[in-house]
């Protein structure tokens, strides 16, 4: 089915991981593994891959839905994930995506993704997650107005932006740092005022 797309060409189909990573000559640009994410064996694979081909984009494909598991394999550089009941459209779009070097994640995911990071972050920094979570320039500048007291209207205001944005931009900020309210933002912000954040690779401060 994708020999069939003309804006794909495909290098190479193999059996398992490790004969990729033993064919140095090939040279993708998207790898696609196929497998479910309950093993750590498949952890290890993707790290290998990762090093025999740094510059391939990786998708992982069969993935059931809710793993603990899938921050392991963001933090391993998967760039995107194709969940077993998606549709071939979809299929296609995750791999156009991925091969632009856009990072896809199928939107039932993302609330786990965001638990998941949340809770490595709360462990390991003591309930001071900022410094580990990633954030656009955008929520950074959003996080630094909730914890000035400004309105989802004056922060609209101030970064020239609509009411619905500002509001989905909190929205984004509380499902990553797994908060409530816009004062518990405030509370996080001034508690860790010292902390640099670190903006998504790649993302710039668009809205």
């Amino acid at each position: 089915m994708l020999k069939e797309q003309p804006d794909i060409a495909v290098v190479g189909s193999l059996s398992n991981g490790d004969a990729l990573i033993r064919r140095k000559g090939l040279k993708p640009d998207v790898i696609l593994l196929d497998f479910i994410l309950r093993s750590s064996i498949s952890l290890r694979l993707v790290q290998s891959i990762r090093t025999s081909h740094p510059e391939a984009r990786i998708i992982v494909m069969d993935l059931a839905p809710i793993q603990h598991s899938l921050v392991d394999y963001v933090q391993a550089g998967v760039a995107g994930f194709v969940l077993k009941d998606a549709t071939f459209g979809d299929f296609l779009q995750t791999i156009r995506a991925v091969a632009q070097g856009k990072k896809v994640l199928p939107p039932m995911l993302t609330s786990s993704l965001f638990s998941e990071i949340a809770k490595h972050a709360t462990k390991k920094l003591k309930g001071n997650p900022f410094q580990s979570l990633r954030m656009t320039n955008r929520e950074r500048e959003v996080i630094e107005l909730i914890a000035e007291g400004l309105s989802n209207k004056q922060i609209a205001t101030r970064l020239t932006l609509s009411v619905e944005t500002v509001k989905s931009h909190v929205h984004n900020i509380l499902e990553k740092l797994q908060l409530h309210t816009r004062l518990e933002i405030a509370n996080y912000r001034h508690q860790g005022s010292s902390i640099s954040f670190s903006p998504l690779d790649g993302t710039s401060s668009e809205d």
